[in-house]
């Protein structure tokens, strides 16, 4: 499987990423921070890698119309194609990211933005998040702050959600849950898609690619949450936690769950 199946991802998502440069050199001088068509590209990539994957897709619910956020659960490197195949979001990625490999090659071009967790940094990258919000950009974030196994839901970090509370955002954006379930292959771990501890991308890509029956990923939309029905950072963090943990619990078989 990873005989056919590496090369031709390869080319799909770089042969999109070539696309998808080259359309963003007209649309920059036209459009500024708007971006009519390539995020139309970047979705289609999204959609086709898990058709090369053999890996089914379903969507509940539905992406948010007004302005706003999306916060997930994350889970790995699959995230970023199964987040992107249903709606147009743009990533918030630790600064990091931008150095890997392929990885950060995709998230820089497809207008990622990346942060550094020092706070000399907090007033730029506040309004950096607030021109893209003014735009029309729905953000992404991963509240959780790192990877976990796939089967639970790590404690969201209120600090990711101080940004929504500045400069009078609060008033017109909303955040919109999403929970990412990844269903493992019959026979296969709970965990088997999650990319998490010692296991380097490169394995867990192999890993995945090498599998002849997939699984699924199950993207699941709740209902936005405006922000100003919240106090502070911290009660929305902790309602947009226990509405990803409820669906991702109430999906997963009980023997799969860790505590």
């Amino acid at each position: 499987m990873i005989a056919w199946r590496l090369p031709l991802l390869g080319a799909w998502v770089f042969g999109g990423l070539l696309i998808h440069l080259a359309l963003r050199l007209i649309e920059r001088p036209l459009f500024g921070l708007r971006r009519p068509v390539t995020p139309f590209v970047t979705q289609a990539v999204c959609k086709g890698a898990f058709v090369i994957l053999g890996m089914p897709i379903r969507v509940s619910g539905q992406p948010m119309r007004g302005r706003g956020a999306v916060v997930a659960n994350h889970v790995g490197w699959l995230d970023i194609f199964a987040l992107n195949a249903p709606q147009r979001i743009y990533f918030v990625a630790k600064s990091e990211v931008a150095g890997w490999a392929g990885i950060g090659w995709l998230a820089r071009a497809t207008g990622t933005i990346f942060i550094r967790r020092d706070a000399r940094d907090a007033r730029l990258q506040k309004e950096i998040f607030e021109a893209r919000l003014r735009a029309g950009h729905h953000l992404c974030f991963f509240p959780e702050g790192t990877n976990s196994d796939g089967v639970r839901i790590l404690p969201f970090k209120p600090t990711l959600f101080a940004a929504f509370f500045t400069h009078g955002l609060a008033d017109i954006l909303s955040i919109q849950p999403v929970t990412l379930v990844y269903v493992a292959p019959p026979g296969r771990d709970a965990r088997f898609y999650g990319w998490w501890g010692e296991l380097s991308f490169g394995a867990h890509l192999l890993r995945v690619l090498a599998q002849r029956r997939q699984g699924r990923v199950e993207v699941v939309f709740h209902d936005p949450v405006p922000i100003a029905d919240f106090a502070s950072r911290k009660d929305l963090a902790r309602v947009c936690e226990d509405r990803v943990r409820a669906e991702l619990t109430r999906r997963l078989p009980a023997e799969s769950l860790r505590p």
